[in-house]
């Protein structure tokens, strides 16, 4: 896991990134503010494949979209190969749009039903590359088309004759196209059917090694996650709690929500399964307008004291490159603290 990261070069730096939506609240009421993302901090470097992982609402979608610049960021930098992406034109960030590219949740929601797969996949050439002619950009389709695993033939057909499968394969080849060094990864494999889940996977997988691409990939699904993934970065309510390798954080997570998700994972062997400890996520994810004071996630951890409601936990560095954001994780680690009866909840909670 550590040698994707060996060679220190930074392809992508995210500081301090921060993204706010007014929300309106009431006819004559003032707009409340929602912190989506809060304080977002880390480096993503080339050919390296970096997880983003939590519950729906947690701000994974709209991290990769700030990144993008399809949503401005309020506050911080997205330093793509040094230049602040924050600070640049219209006209400058155009040129960098090929190198930045996205799949999408819904393969069939996001794609035209009235373009042929030829010119959905074409799309992007037109727009970013308008210097290449017909001809050879119809070549390049077709050559991506086989690289997806779509057949040549079917380049005349629409998305309404294509299966989510088969949807999610054009999605991908759009993005390709441009031979893009970056590619977002919006959960792509969680609208399709499980089978059909490995074979995308499995394609991302070879399409990396191809290309040489760097994927960030966004799921609320950690066993996806795992078998794609260099590092893993978990969000809580638009902060960081957790960032470590893939290995190391399934096999000891230091953040009680880390903890909790993993239990949520199945397991194959059943016996595994019974003598493993319960640590499960309990009650809803509070309100991103009215979260929790001190700690976000002290109103569900199993851990939490009157300290957690009071003080904002910072990101503890841990050597060998992991960040954890609690206050109690080293107690938890060492087996110090006793985890509470969630039933049982305190005034501080």
């Amino acid at each position: 896991m550590n040698a994707v990261t060996d060679n220190k070069t930074p392809l992508l730096e995210v500081k301090d990134l921060d993204k706010i939506f007014s929300i309106s609240t009431g006819l004559f009421s003032r707009p409340a503010e929602l912190k989506a993302l809060e304080a977002i901090d880390f480096t993503l470097y080339q050919g390296e494949t970096l997880g983003v992982v939590g519950e729906s609402g947690c701000g994974k979608s709209t991290l990769g979209r700030c990144i993008l610049q399809l949503l401005p960021p309020d506050n911080g930098q997205v330093l793509w190969l040094g230049n602040d992406l924050n600070a640049i034109s219209n006209e400058e960030m155009r040129k960098h749009r090929r190198d930045l590219q996205i799949i999408f949740q819904d393969p069939l929601a996001s794609l035209n039903p009235r373009m042929t797969v030829g010119e959905i996949i074409a799309d992007p050439l037109r727009t970013l590359a308008p210097e290449i002619g017909r001809k050879e950009r119809r070549a390049r389709v077709v050559r991506m088309m086989d690289a997806v695993g779509l057949l040549p033939e079917m380049i005349n057909r629409y998305p309404h004759e294509f299966s989510g499968g088969q949807a999610q394969r054009i999605g991908i080849a759009r993005a390709l196209i441009t031979e893009p060094k970056l590619i977002v990864c919006d959960e792509p494999v969680s609208a399709l059917d499980v089978s059909i889940q490995a074979q995308i996977l499995n394609l991302l997988a070879d399409l990396k090694d191809q290309f040489n691409l760097t994927l960030m990939f966004i799921s609320h699904d950690l066993s996806v996650v795992r078998h794609v993934s260099d590092r893993i970065l978990v969000l809580y309510l638009g902060r960081m709690v957790e960032l470590a390798a893939g290995d190391e954080l399934y096999d000891d997570p230091k953040h009680p929500y880390t903890r909790a998700l993993l239990t949520a994972v199945p397991l194959p062997d059943p016996k595994l399964a019974r003598g493993r400890s319960i640590e499960g996520l309990v009650g809803e994810l509070p309100s991103p307008i009215n979260p929790p004071s001190g700690c976000t996630f002290r109103t569900r951890c199993r851990y939490a004291n009157e300290h957690c409601a009071q003080v904002v936990p910072g990101l503890d560095s841990i050597p060998g490159g992991r960040f954890v954001r609690c206050h109690r994780w080293e107690e938890i680690d060492k087996g110090e603290v006793e985890p509470r009866d969630m039933s049982v909840v305190g005034s501080w909670a």
